[in-house]
Formats: structure tokens, sequence, C-alpha cells
């Protein structure tokens, strides 16, 4: 008896798995700067203020502004300290408006400063510090 080769049947073609969708590209980071003391200081990325928020950043030499973006994007930074109480606390405060006028209001004894000027809307003789805010452009 002879040996038999039997020839093994042929792979079924295997078609290539497709390539998997690209991630998408991540959004540019916009980088935020407030003017204070006669020098630009970066303080946060744009994409960490939420509107209607605010949040706190420390300058160099110790300072504090208190960052908001409002509803409709537009950017804005005073003093942090509450004058009525010394306490750091304005970042912390409740959003609103009068006259079309931006306020944060002090989230202790409820004082509103107007975020543009930073004056107090509710006694004129008080006002906390106001710094331009602007965005660096996006690196290339």
């Amino acid at each position: 008896m002879t040996p038999t080769t039997t020839a093994a049947a042929p792979a079924p073609a295997v078609a290539p798995a497709p390539a998997a969708p690209a991630a998408p590209a991540a959004p540019p980071v916009v980088r935020l700067r407030v003017r204070a003391g006669g020098h630009w200081h970066a303080v946060c990325d744009d994409a960490e203020l939420t509107a209607g928020r605010g949040v706190a950043a420390l300058l160099p030499g110790g300072s504090q502004v208190a960052l908001f973006k409002d509803r409709a994007g537009r950017t804005y930074a005073i003093g942090n300290r509450d004058p009525f109480t010394g306490a750091y606390v304005l970042s912390r405060g409740l959003l609103g408006s009068a006259d079309g006028r931006p306020f944060v209001a002090s989230p202790l004894l409820k004082q509103r400063f107007d975020l543009a000027t930073g004056r107090c809307l509710d006694d004129d003789s008080v006002s906390v510090p106001s710094y331009p805010v602007e965005a660096d452009p996006p690196a290339a």
C-alpha cells in the first residue's frame, strides 16, 4: 500500500480589517491673559472657564483675580477680595445682570460688583480692581 498525499485545501481569503477612524483633532488651546501691574500674565485656558461661573487665579506677587465667562462667552477679571469682608471669595459669587451690565454678587453679604468696571452697584464709594483680559491665539 502506498501512502497517499492529500493536498490541503487553500485557506479562504480574508479581507483586511477596515482602518479605524482617525481620532478627532484636539481643539486648539487658547490661553487667557490678565493685565495687572503693567504686565500680561497667563492665568488659565479658556476651556477651563464655565459660562456663568467664576475661578480664582493667583498672580505674581500674591494678588488674586476672579475670572468669569458670561453666557455670551465674554470674559471678565476683577479682584477676588470682597472689600466688605476682606475674604477672597468673589470668584465664588453669583453672576447676574442689572440694566444690561454683568455683575457678580458676593457669596457672603451679596453686594454686587460690575464685572467690566469693578464698581460696587450697592455702594458707589466701593470698588474692586478690574483687569483687561485677552486670549492668546492658538499655537500654529
